[in-house]
């Protein structure tokens, strides 16, 4: 089933790629203009090696970056859920949604960092002993805090169909079929993994043809990142068939 939801996660872009574009593609670009910035300025982008002009230009594009990011996600959800269509090319204006949406968003990273501080301070610490073990140990917290993260997700795009669901309700739904988020964890990890070796085409992560890659790659993985949370909510939350 993990494999399922993920592969009509992907079907989701595709079928619908003209709307996708539609209501994505201008407020994305704020997020490249943001990405071509941190890639040109010095220290890779580090605000300690900026001037305070530098500082403050960063601080307002990493703003419309995170602003744009909230206005694409509440839009594509809106759009497959409830069929809201963008009027133009960007998505209507939730104002409200979009702010839950961080809050909740902001709320889930805050325990996942907890999550991985004490687990992986463990681990980690374990993992000194046999060093070989490292490697296993960090995909482990990634596989763990992947799949938290699908238990507890659902009340994002419940945040763009304005609707209250709390954590612990998200964590409740998804209780029947634990297995299919195990499985789609390790699925989004490996195909990150994947994705990641061409970025290194030109020998460097930090090279011109890496920045191009990633920017185009980036857009499909936001994307299908929004589609799987769209996919768990009406498969948990509204009880959708996934074909």
């Amino acid at each position: 089933m993990g494999w399922k939801m993920f592969l009509h996660s992907v079907r989701m872009v595709l079928d619908n790629l003209g709307v996708a574009l539609r209501l994505s593609l201008l407020l994305y670009l704020v997020q490249v203009v943001f990405t071509v910035f941190l890639f040109t300025s010095p220290g890779g982008g580090d605000p300690m090696q900026q001037t305070p002009a530098g500082a403050g230009e960063m601080f307002l594009l990493s703003l419309f970056a995170v602003v744009s990011s909230l206005w694409i996600a509440v839009g594509w959800h809106r759009f497959v859920l409830t069929g809201e269509t963008p009027p133009g090319f960007v998505p209507r204006w939730h104002g409200s949604e979009m702010l839950s949406y961080f809050g909740r968003s902001l709320l889930i990273g805050l325990l996942l960092i907890a999550i991985a501080s004490v687990i992986g301070g463990l681990a980690l610490g374990l993992a000194a002993q046999v060093p070989a073990l490292t490697g296993m140990v960090v995909f482990g917290l990634v596989g763990l805090c992947s799949y938290v993260f699908f238990r507890l997700g659902l009340v994002l795009p419940a945040a763009a169909l304005g609707q209250s669901l709390k954590l612990r309700e998200s964590w409740d739904a998804t209780k029947r079929d634990t297995t299919a988020l195990v499985q789609l964890a390790v699925i989004v990890m490996g195909g990150r993994l994947l994705i990641e070796i061409p970025g290194m085409i030109d020998g460097t992560t930090g090279g011109v043809v890496s920045l191009v890659y990633n920017v185009v790659l980036n857009w499909f993985v936001t994307m299908i990142g929004v589609s799987l949370l769209t996919t768990l909510y009406g498969y948990f939350v509204e009880g959708r068939r996934i074909d």
